[in-house]
């Protein structure tokens, strides 16, 4: 029988991967083989392979015999992904827009998150508030039913993720904004107002994450 069990690289890439994007290890920030190792109770050669493996998904970039600088995330990368973000989710509400019993139970789903967003951001939790973040706006590519754009957008979670990270630990101010902004989109998909979604969803992304609004929206 095939053995399933994550290997000492699986077990290092997944550790170091959630270190960068939880932003416990910072952009610029330059750690070592033996850093890792240590943490993780492994020799550096799982390590090494994990690097090898992080460095290929761009995450970070590898100096011989220095060690691997964390990639910091780049205006433009931001910018692409918010992008990318607008134009999946704004689809995946226009699929559903005519249904009124999916409106419904997905704006009560989103509702639920609501409540643990604001508890997790009253106890200051900026890794979990991060993830509920990526699953509230889940839920309407979810329920687009459509499983290529699902699979696309599951491949963003990871730097939607970091990004939101970085932007609570920054500004204070964020957490309630966040909230605030994800109150109002719950609103318009419960309306199916797919074009107010838009551009609510465009700004809320373009606060959030300091970056100008979205091309032809206003």
């Amino acid at each position: 029988m095939r053995n399933t069990e994550p290997t000492s690289a699986d077990r290092a890439y997944t550790t170091v991967k959630e270190l960068i994007v939880s932003g416990e290890l910072p952009g610029g920030e330059l750690i070592s083989e033996g850093q890792i190792a240590a943490r993780t109770g492994t020799s550096r050669t799982p390590v090494r392979e994990a690097f090898l493996r992080l460095a290929a998904e761009g995450w970070m970039r590898l100096y011989p015999k220095r060690g691997a600088l964390i990639v910091p995330i780049a205006p433009d990368e931001a910018a692409h992904i918010v992008d990318a973000r607008r134009l999946v989710e704004t689809g995946s509400l226009a699929a559903f827009a005519d249904d009124a019993a999916t409106r419904s139970a997905v704006a009560d789903l989103m509702r639920a998150s609501l409540d643990r967003q604001r508890a997790l951001a009253d106890d200051g939790d900026a890794h979990r508030f991060a993830a509920e973040d990526a699953d509230f706006h889940t839920l309407v590519v979810t329920h687009g039913a459509n499983p290529l754009l699902s699979t696309f957008y599951s491949g963003l979670r990871d730097r939607q993720r970091r990004m939101t990270s970085n932007s609570v630990a920054r500004n204070p101010t964020a957490w309630a904004s966040i909230v605030d902004d994800h109150t109002r989109l719950t609103a318009l998909v419960e309306q199916g107002d797919v074009a107010g979604f838009e551009v609510a969803l465009s700004r809320h992304m373009a606060a959030t994450h300091s970056l100008p609004h979205s091309r032809g929206l206003s």
